[in-house]
């Protein structure tokens, strides 16, 4: 594990598109199809890192919370499954439904996708308005395994919340930290 921040991809950059198979529907999804006239928020995510593996509980919480309110989640993996067989897409799909996921559980085999993020590790998160342009990126909130901070999700919620009643998205925004994306050799 290698302790690495997000590369915050610039504000106001279109989220780039991406047509990737859903690991528990096995069904090609697309941006477009997953887009919300209100909120996106892409995540990156695989089954094994520890950042994610703390705050995973309270994002799904967070996503059947803002769902209601029109906001749609998108979550990745982009890690390479010849060397994190844990990572590979049967896993995934076992890992979605052990956790409850109420989104699209996506592989990125290819790594495409997390390269036109600017993704850099696990998790790392992206709000998207209604025209798909990024008003937020980085993490979820301030806890970290290890510290006795409480997962809350304050970061990333007090940006949706923003959005969704019009309001000017803080742009003191903090990287998120975790496990490096493991990019194929």
């Amino acid at each position: 594990m290698s302790l690495t921040p997000s590369n915050m991809l610039p504000l106001g950059t279109s989220a780039p598109h991406f047509n990737l198979q859903d690991t528990v529907s096995a069904k090609m999804l697309s941006l477009e199809a997953l887009k919300s006239d209100k909120a996106t928020v892409i995540m990156f995510i695989c089954n094994h890192c520890p950042y994610v593996l703390h705050i995973l509980h309270k994002l799904v919480d967070v996503a059947k919370i803002y769902q209601a309110k029109g906001v749609n989640f998108v979550a990745i993996s982009a890690n390479d499954v010849e060397h994190y067989p844990q990572d590979s897409p049967d896993k995934m799909k076992h890992h979605a439904k052990e956790f409850d996921f109420n989104f699209p559980y996506l592989y990125d085999e290819t790594q495409a996708v997390a390269k036109a993020y600017q993704a850099a590790c696990t998790p790392d998160f992206y709000l998207f308005d209604e025209a798909l342009a990024c008003v937020y990126r980085g993490r979820f909130d301030a806890a970290t395994p290890g510290t006795d901070v409480a997962v809350t999700g304050e970061d990333l919620t007090h940006a949706i919340d923003s959005l969704l009643v019009h309001h000017s998205v803080n742009p003191d925004q903090h990287p998120s930290m975790g496990c490096n994306i493991k990019w194929k050799r």
